[in-house]
């Protein structure tokens, strides 16, 4: 035909790795112009189609039998580590309270990466002392609302006033440093610093009223959106028709 190809190469079989997901279909290739039969193979991880194994596939299995060991050198690592670092708390420095991305998810708090400098100004901590007293900074960080600020120094100011500091040198205590009382009194915390709880406020059942059965959620939230995007232009727009106006009437 037209579309046939004018020097054909060969056959080639290529054989997968069982479970790796890639195609098995042999492959056709051409020099000039023409069809591949690549083209008709399935792509990703897809279902092998047709898969006429002729390599010994049985030894290329992959399993994953080493999953029991691995689980208890984790917690090995993990003893290991609660004990190196030891009194401090094992689970590592305390996280700020941050809201996750998107619309999906934005109703729902998690912790962060670590507390923005603002935060820590507010608090009263510098940025270094910070990092040596068991919490996480992250200078990236920005705080876009007032309350994810108040949450977090709160949250700063718990951690502080709850923390038993060791004196660098036992002989010698500075302003700041834990009594000799707090020191006898301190134990390794195993869980998380501070754990960050989701908070939901459960309402009473009562009557839709009619208001509430004709808003139209999906709607508003899109007119609010392009309400805000457009602002400036409108505002720009109003400013002009405005001069105009006033032009006009001179």
């Amino acid at each position: 035909g037209r579309n046939a190809p004018t020097l054909l190469i060969g056959w080639t079989h290529y054989h997968p790795r069982v479970l790796c997901g890639a195609s098995s279909f042999p492959r056709l290739y051409a020099l000039e112009g023409g069809w591949s039969a690549a083209a008709m193979a399935p792509s990703r991880n897809g279902m092998i189609l047709k898969p006429h194994f002729h390599k010994d596939w049985q030894r290329r299995v992959a399993t994953w039998f080493n999953q029991p060991a691995r689980k208890i050198r984790r917690r090995k690592a993990r003893q290991a580590k609660a004990r190196r670092i030891a009194p401090r708390p094992a689970s590592g420095p305390l996280r700020p309270v941050v809201r996750c991305p998107t619309v999906r998810y934005h109703t729902k708090v998690r912790a962060g990466r670590g507390f923005s400098l603002e935060e820590l100004r507010v608090a009263g901590i510098h940025k270094k002392v910070a990092r040596t007293i068991g919490i996480s900074v992250d200078p990236r960080r920005r705080n876009k609302c007032t309350e994810s600020l108040q949450t977090n120094v709160q949250r700063l100011k718990e951690y502080r006033s709850k923390l038993i500091l060791f004196p660098r040198k036992p002989s010698a205590p500075k302003k700041g440093d834990s009594s000799a009382e707090e020191l006898k009194l301190a134990t390794q915390l195993t869980g998380p610093v501070m754990p960050i709880r989701n908070v939901y406020k459960k309402e009473k059942a009562r009557v839709i009223t009619e208001e509430e059965k004709n808003f139209k959620a999906f709607a508003s939230l899109r007119m609010a959106r392009a309400n805000a995007r457009l602002f400036g232009i409108r505002a720009k727009r109003a400013k002009e028709a405005a001069e105009q106006d006033v032009e006009k009437k001179k």
